[in-house]
């Protein structure tokens, strides 16, 4: 690399509340979000759980995407210390906002107005949104690879500042519980049919979805300390692969999320992992990511897998969709700077077919140098980032 990436600021909120406090008494404490959401009427589906924040059945278009992602930017950079109108890129991953193009075909409103704001609704819109309401005058690319959206925004702002081709990188992502995708995950039964999710468990019947929006300011080193800013942590490492298995299965194997993970560990100069301490896992909870996954981790670090604690934060937090890269990006780096584990919550059953460590329903004091955080994403995309305590 020709220019150290460190991370100097983010914001993030979910069902949890706003800022790493929020994510401290409930991802930390392995206390899950899950409640019947208000939002939209769920009785046409098979459950009513969602980890949404309660805010009432007018609360995504309330808090719309493009006012929560400037709050959680605008506290990113306040917390690196950049103003305003500071020379950045801005990269994010999102699929839009689907409530007001929902309400506008339904009729529910068809006005000037509301077409207005299907028009904000659009994923390249929302990026030069927040552009414009930070005032960052540099490149916006909108990532639109569902799950591995937002990380994927993370490792293209890591090549662009380890290559010289920008100092400062805003990278965000941000998804809310509607119901135009809420259907669909439940029309293709992956939703927990009990209302709980067991990432790695026996007895796991499936996942649930959650709010999540958050924004992480990155630098290089050398940016950073010619202005005196102090690095929360270090990217060290990045790697993206596609397996291109099928359009929703995972490879058995975990082909892609393996290379993912072994591009990254090469790149952090650790090839065999023997630095990591951590693995923030994709863990969805579903039939067929949780053995996969285990499966790539295994093949990723064979002589080390058994010794690495990984978790599934999805198990309080729900899936963020194109949101959950970044904001497990935040919850692993608060893991690094706190010490702590966060748990796999309402983890019961052991499966013989994932057989590693998965820190179960609490948290665990840990001194960590490296943890690694994995996401993957419908068509066979994988992300994984390695990030290193100052």
């Amino acid at each position: 690399m020709s220019g150290e990436v460190t991370v100097t600021g983010f914001g993030v909120r979910t069902a949890f509340g706003t800022g790493a406090e929020a994510l401290r008494r409930g991802v930390f404490a392995g206390v899950p979000a899950f409640a019947p959401t208000t939002r939209f009427d769920t009785g046409p589906y098979r459950t009513p759980m969602a980890a949404a924040a309660p805010d009432g059945p007018d609360a995504v278009e309330d808090w719309a995407l493009r006012h929560a992602l400037a709050e959680c930017g605008t506290q990113a950079l306040d917390m690196a210390g950049l103003r305003p109108g500071t020379e950045a890129a801005v990269l994010l991953g999102i699929a839009g906002d689907h409530t007001a193009v929902t309400r506008y075909w339904r009729g529910a409103e068809k006005t000037p107005a509301a077409a207005r704001r299907t028009a904000d609704a659009v994923p390249a819109r929302l990026a030069e949104l927040l552009a414009a309401q930070l005032g960052s005058t540099g490149p916006r690319l909108t990532f639109t690879n569902a799950c591995v959206a937002s990380a994927a925004a993370i490792v293209h702002a890591c090549r662009l500042i380890s290559s010289g081709r920008t100092d400062v990188a805003v990278c965000a992502g941000g998804y809310l519980v509607e119901e135009e995708t809420f259907g669909k995950f439940d029309s293709g039964r992956a939703l927990s049919r009990d209302g709980v999710v067991r990432p790695f468990s026996a007895d796991r019947s499936g996942l649930l979805l959650g709010d999540g929006v958050a924004v992480v300011v990155l630098e290089s080193a050398e940016h950073a300390r010619r202005r005196g800013a102090r690095p929360l942590a270090s990217v060290v490492g990045w790697g993206a692969a596609t397996d291109a298995h099928h359009i929703a299965q995972p490879h058995p194997e975990g082909v892609g999320l393996a290379r993912a993970a072994a591009q990254a560990s090469r790149l952090a100069g650790d090839p065999d992992g023997a630095a990591l301490g951590y693995v923030n896992a994709h863990g969805t909870g579903t039939k067929y990511n949780d053995g996969a996954e285990t499966r790539g981790l295994r093949a990723a670090f064979p002589e080390r897998a058994e010794s690495i604690p990984v978790s599934s934060t999805k198990s309080t937090t729900g899936h963020l969709l194109e949101a959950a890269g970044v904001v497990e990006f935040v919850i692993t780096l608060l893991a690094l700077t706190d010490g702590v584990l966060p748990p796999t919550a309402g983890y019961t059953t052991a499966d013989p077919e994932c057989d590693l460590d998965y820190v179960p329903n609490r948290p665990r004091e840990a001194d960590l140098r490296r943890a690694l955080t994995v996401n993957a994403a419908f068509g066979g995309a994988n992300t994984a980032l390695v990030l290193e305590r100052p």
